[in-house]
C-alpha cells in the first residue's frame, strides 16, 4: 500500500478554500485572516500535513540537504564523525544523507551520482580504499556541486579538506614502541593508494629513522580493503609470525585493523605484550576494556565531522564562488595502555 501524503490542496479542497489561501495561512501570511489561519492549522495539524520538502527546495533553489559518502558506518571512527556531521546540520536546519561505499570504488561512484541526481546541496566524502581515480568527483565538483573531503583526500580536487595529522600519530605511536625496547616494529595498514596510509607510514618510517634503524620492507603488510575482509588481516598477521625473525611490536593503521589484529593475537595465544606488544589507531570505546587494553592514536573524529559541515556550509550558502580553501590538520592523542608497555 502506497503512503499518500496530504496536501495543499487537499486541504484546500476540505475546507472550500483556495490552494494561494490554503499556503498564505500555513506561512502565516498577514493577508490571511487569524480565524481562516486557525482553521487551515488546526486541518493541517490534525491530518498530520508535512510541507514538501522537493517542492521548497525548488522554490528556494536549494533542497536543505547533505550527501555523505564514508566507507562504513559501522567503523568506530566514521560513527563519530557521523554524528559530528549531524550535530552541526541539525544546528544549520540541513538535512543529512548517509551512503557507504564499502570500500568499493564502483559504489562510490553510484553514491555520488544517487546523490547528486537527488539534488543534494553538497557532498562530505572519504574516498574508498579502492578509489585510485576521482574523475567522478572532479566531473560533479565542476558542474558547481560544493563538496568537502575528509579523512581520505585527494589533491585533484581544489577544495576544503579536513583530516588528522596522521604522521605525528603514526610517529607517536612507532617512537612510542621503541622507547620501550621493541626492535623490530612491524606496520599492517591500508591501501597504498589512500592518503592517509602514506601518511601513516612517513610517520612510522621517520621515527624508525630517528632511532637508527633501517626500515625493512617485509615487516610492512598492507591490506587493499583496510581490513573490512577479515582474511586480509589474518594473512598479514600471518606473514609476519611466518618470518624468521619475526616481530616483537606490531603497529597497526586503522580502527578495523587495530581492533581484529589484537583479536588474532588472542585466538593465536600469543600473549600481548609479552611476545607481541600492539599499537593501534582506534577510536572504539571499547579500547580500555580490551584484555589487554589497547594503547591507541585516537583522531578527534566529532570535531573533524563538524568541522568538514561547517566548511561545506560556507561553500553552500557563499555568495560569490570560493577560490581559497583550507586543509584543516587536526591534532592526534596517544593514549598509553596495557598492550604496549613492557612488564
Amino acid at each position: 500500500m502506497k503512503f499518500e501524503a496530504i496536501t495543499i490542496k487537499d486541504i484546500a479542497r476540505a475546507l472550500g478554500l483556495s490552494v494561494s489561501t490554503v499556503s498564505k495561512a500555513l506561512r502565516g501570511s498577514h493577508e490571511i485572516s487569524e480565524e481562516t489561519k486557525k482553521h487551515v492549522l488546526a486541518y493541517a495539524a490534525e491530518h498530520n500535513y508535512k510541507p514538501n520538502p522537493i517542492a521548497q527546495s525548488l522554490k528556494r533553489g536549494r533542497s536543505k540537504s547533505i550527501g555523505v559518502i564514508v566507507c562504513n558506518i559501522d567503523n568506530n571512527f566514521f560513527s563519530a564523525v557521523i554524528n559530528g556531521i549531524e550535530s552541526v546540520a541539525r544546528q544549520k536546519d540541513y538535512n543529512v544523507i548517509i551512503t557507504q561505499s564499502q570500500e568499493s570504488y564502483e559504489r562510490e561512484i553510484a553514491n555520488s551520482e544517487h546523490l547528486s541526481s537527488r539534488s543534494v546541496d553538497g557532498l562530505i566524502i572519504s574516498l574508498s580504499a579502492e578509489t585510485k581515480r576521482v574523475d567522478h568527483l572532479i566531473k560533479l565538483h565542476d558542474k558547481g556541486l560544493p563538496m568537502v573531503l575528509f579523512d581520505r583526500i585527494t589533491d585533484e580536487i581544489a577544495t576544503h579538506k579536513v583530516i588528522a595529522d596522521n604522521f605525528k600519530g603514526a610517529y607517536e605511536a612507532t617512537r612510542h614502541l621503541l622507547e620501550q625496547g621493541f626492535r623490530r616494529v612491524a606496520h599492517i595498514t591500508s591501501s597504498g593508494s589512500l592518503s592517509i596510509t602514506l601518511e601513516r607510514l612517513d610517520g612510522y618510517k621517520k621515527a624508525l629513522a630517528d632511532a637508527g634503524l633501517a626500515v625493512d620492507e617485509q615487516y610492512i603488510k598492507f591490506c587493499p580493503h583496510g581490513g573490512m575482509l577479515p582474511d586480509e588481516t589474518r594473512q598479514a598477521l600471518t606473514e609476519l609470525l611466518e618470518m624468521p625473525n619475526r616481530p616483537d611490536a606490531i603497529f597497526t593503521a586503522s580502527d578495523r585493523l587495530s581492533t581484529t589484529t589484537l583479536s588474532l593475537l588472542r585466538k593465536m595465544k600469543i600473549e600481548v605484550p609479552d611476545q607481541i606488544a600492539l599499537v593501534g589507531f582506534t577510536n572504539s570505546i571499547s579500547a580500555d576494556i580490551f584484555h589487554p587494553s589497547l594503547t591507541s592514536v585516537v583522531q578527534p573524529a566529532k570535531e573533524m565531522g563538524q568541522a568538514a559541515t561547517d566548511l561545506l556550509i560556507q561553500l553552500i550558502e557563499a555568495k560569490r564562488p570560493v577560490t581559497e580553501f583550507q586543509k584543516l590538520v587536526l591534532d592526534t592523542q596517544l593514549q598509553i595502555r596495557d598492550s604496549s608497555q613492557r612488564r
